[in-house]
């Protein structure tokens, strides 16, 4: 595996993974599919990791596949649902059930994959030279790793059925106001502003950070009642926790609380 397709870097508790492939714009391979899934997963498993940032390296996010490999019909039929199964769906899944908060960088185009591995993640910050799509629909494909479920989400069924329809190109101020990016940022201050928020949310109660994305996820397919239901177990776990205890102390005391993540 080439390690250098993903790189790697943890600092103030927040870890940075950055696709590396900038010579073709860094466009997926099977090895930064297995890399970027391992890491992910080196990530979730590192107590002093709170919150996770993913970028490209260059002046592109990431372009999805790349298309000289599907020219060259590399991968057939069976191949490619299995490349799928084993891969690109490991990271939608991954990411579905980390319980840190990821956070996109969306430094430049974002197109399919690449575009819909930045709706995977939890927030998006997005640089004012971005561009996205879902450009599936020009190849004459259907985005294969979990692009219809992830937009609709964002955009609405209506919006998401058009931008995968006609692979239209979107500018960042028009994905702003469809909420599929949080906020657009200069671009020279797009990783300072991201690593703000994410060091930011890394600050707080690592648990409650945890079990509120939780809640969130648990939301989404949940009834009212089951959910209150939830949150309430959730709540009362958290009060026996110290971080709560230091935060009530902290507020008391007039001072800047410390978490220890128990």
């Amino acid at each position: 595996m080439n390690e250098s397709h993903v790189l790697y870097e943890v600092k103030d508790n927040v870890a940075v993974l950055t696709l590396n492939r900038a010579e073709v714009r860094n466009a997926f391979s099977k090895e930064m599919i297995a890399l970027w899934s391992s890491l992910l997963e080196r990530a979730r498993d590192d107590e002093g990791v709170r919150a996770i940032v993913v970028t490209g390296k260059g002046d592109t996010f990431c372009s999805g596949g790349d298309i000289r490999e599907m020219a060259e019909g590399r991968l057939r039929s069976w191949d490619m649902k299995k490349f799928l199964s084993e891969g690109v769906h490991r990271i939608a899944l991954t990411l579905d059930a980390l319980d840190k908060p990821v956070i996109a960088a969306i430094n430049g185009a974002a197109m399919g994959a690449g575009m819909d591995m930045a709706l995977m993640c939890d927030m998006r910050v997005c640089s004012d030279r971005a561009i996205l799509a879902e450009s599936y629909i020009h190849l004459g494909v259907v985005p294969g790793d979990g692009g219809a479920y992830f937009l609709p989400r964002l955009a609405g069924e209506s919006k998401a059925l058009e931008l995968l329809l006609t692979g239209d190109t979107i500018q960042p101020e028009e994905a702003l106001k469809l909420g599929i990016v949080n906020k657009v940022v200069e671009h020279e201050r797009l990783m300072e502003e991201t690593l703000r928020l994410a060091e930011k949310i890394a600050s707080k109660p690592p648990l409650a950070v945890r079990m509120m994305k939780r809640a969130v996820r648990q939301a989404r397919s949940s009834s009212l009642s089951s959910h209150l239901e939830y949150i309430s177990s959730q709540i009362a776990l958290l009060t026996e926790t110290e971080d709560h205890l230091e935060a009530a102390r902290a507020f008391l005391e007039k001072r800047r609380p410390v978490f220890s993540g128990k």
